[in-house]
């Protein structure tokens, strides 16, 4: 609803990331919030800068002989992405930030031992992600949940791991949609938050 609304501001207070193979299906609000990500796999904790969400389209301006002002865009394409740090190095961040592939047991006289061989060069790995943030009110009482699904895309682009004494290392990325076919959405929202419901009242 339009007008000064204070308990319609949103504060990422906690959230989640979620992986999984595309067309898994998208965790609607259920009895159970643990159960609705059944098939997805949660990414573990990141760092405290969150998500950073994306959208930019470009647009291509028609210009004419008679005006020096465009008459008319055309868009040319959209990008939208999810930019985040994992903290953790398991066998399901490792091989996401890298690139697909897979951790495997390296035989060897001693115990523990696993191995990831980077490729020589980069294929597709296509994937489905999930964010979930929810914003606890004063009190506690009173909270709201976002869900946002890419149901296809990939990692388009990822940060260098620095190594140091002072700082966690992280496995930065850059996760961009990819089309999923004519007609079907991009991405979708879900939002668990009577504030929309009272614009349809």
């Amino acid at each position: 609803m339009a007008g000064n609304n204070s308990a319609e501001i949103r504060v990422a207070g906690t959230g989640k990331l979620f992986v999984a193979t595309t067309g898994t299906a998208v965790p609607n609000f259920g009895a159970d919030p643990a159960a609705d990500w059944t098939g997805w796999t949660n990414l573990g904790f990141t760092t405290g800068d969150g998500v950073t969400f994306s959208k930019k389209d470009k647009l291509e301006p028609i210009d004419t002989w008679q005006s020096v002002s465009p008459v008319h865009f055309i868009y040319s394409s959209r990008d939208l992405s999810l930019k985040f740090s994992m903290l953790q190095f398991n066998e399901d961040t490792l091989p996401f930030f890298m690139g697909g592939g897979k951790v495997e047991a390296e035989p060897a006289a001693s115990t523990d031992t696993y191995k990831y061989e980077i490729a020589e060069r980069p294929y597709a790995d296509v994937r489905a992600l999930g964010l979930e943030f929810t914003d606890v009110k004063a009190g506690g009482t009173t909270a709201v949940t976002y869900r946002f699904i890419i149901p296809r895309g990939q990692v388009t682009a990822s940060d260098d791991i620095k190594l140091a004494r002072k700082a966690a290392s992280t496995l930065g990325i850059t996760f961009t949609a990819m089309s999923n076919g004519d007609g079907k959405p991009l991405a979708t929202f879900l939002m668990k938050d009577n504030q929309y419901g009272t614009a349809q009242a």
